[in-house]
């Protein structure tokens, strides 16, 4: 692209798959006409929950519930930025040298972008749909689950022929489902915190339910109140809620975003503990739990592998 082209002209012509190149982000993954990345809108995204549509020229952020055009990703992506200038700034990366992205065709002028809306269509319990079952087994966590999730079937309204999504899901204090399966994250209406009632005295925070969930495995009988953020983007909202008890305990990722929060809630709540020692040397509570279970099956198939080969010895040695 050469030529300086207004707001209106990018949204219709520019890609936004291209500027996400010039920026140095490439796709997690291709699904159909859907680019999938790890959203750079927010530290927390260890799935890739940025959806683009280069064809139309539109994105959504699972994670948040926000999308929009590429101008929308521009006023994001550069708070500081005014219009003006997040208009200028596209420009300007856009006539730069090209990057090496797959080949997109002819532009027309584009409708307006509408944000995909998610409906829930079904809820049924944890343990009818075999891949959520594997997904959470696989995690480790999935009969401790059952009184936290459920299995959720939605699909985005408005869209001729929709298919039907599956994942596990949990909600927040909005009444809306924060939902999860092995390839993707995103929230089915208005993005919140979730907590659990309990003891009014403690209280027991979190980023993702899947680090709850590792940490009850651990603490069956314990009463704590549970607050689990969904989403680092949260944690002023978390702060409100975890000002409310005298013992706080923070189980928060050990990378950086992770560390940034701990210290970031701790500055605001001194008396709050960091917990994440619990699980040093991974990056977080669950993950810790998965590496453990990897460990045990690698050991349980190389018993199994010299047994086969013990055996297989024997046998031909009476051969003989």
């Amino acid at each position: 692209m050469t030529e300086f082209l207004s707001a209106a002209g990018l949204k219709d012509q520019a890609s936004l798959v291209d500027l996400l190149a010039r920026l140095g982000f490439k796709p997690a993954k291709k699904s159909g006409k859907e680019y999938m990345y790890k959203s750079m809108l927010r530290d927390d995204d260890d799935t890739p929950s940025l959806s683009v549509d280069d064809k139309i020229g539109a994105w959504y952020d699972h994670g948040t519930g926000i999308g929009g055009n590429i101008i929308d990703f521009g006023l994001k992506y550069w708070p500081s930025l005014s219009f003006k200038n997040v208009v200028a700034k596209i420009n300007e990366l856009l006539s730069s040298a090209a990057v090496p992205v797959e080949q997109h065709r002819e532009r027309r002028k584009r409708a307006d972008v509408k944000v995909p809306h998610f409906v829930v269509a079904e809820i049924k319990p944890l343990g009818t749909h075999p891949a959520i079952t594997n997904y959470l087994k696989g995690r480790g966590v999935f009969e401790a689950a059952r009184n936290l999730m459920s299995e959720i079937y939605y699909y985005a309204q408005g869209i001729d022929n929709p298919k039907t999504y599956f994942a596990a899901g949990w909600q927040n204090e909005n009444g809306s489902w924060e939902v999860r399966n092995r390839y993707f994250k995103r929230c089915i209406g208005l993005k919140g915190i979730t907590f659990i009632d309990g003891n009014s005295k403690k209280l027991a925070v979190f980023e993702g339910a899947m680090d709850y969930l590792t940490w009850r495995i651990d603490n069956s009988d314990d009463d704590h109140s549970i607050l689990i953020l969904n989403s680092l983007s949260l944690i002023n909202a978390g702060l409100a809620k975890a000002k409310q008890f005298p013992h706080i305990d923070i189980f928060f990722d050990r990378d950086g975003p992770g560390l940034k929060s701990t210290k970031e809630l701790i500055a605001e709540i001194p008396y709050a503990v960091d917990r994440s020692e619990a699980y040093r040397g991974f990056k977080d509570y669950n993950a810790m739990l998965v590496g453990f279970i990897r460990q045990a099956d690698a050991i349980e198939a190389a018993e199994l592998n010299s047994k086969v080969e013990i055996e297989s010895a024997q046998k031909s040695g009476i051969s003989r």
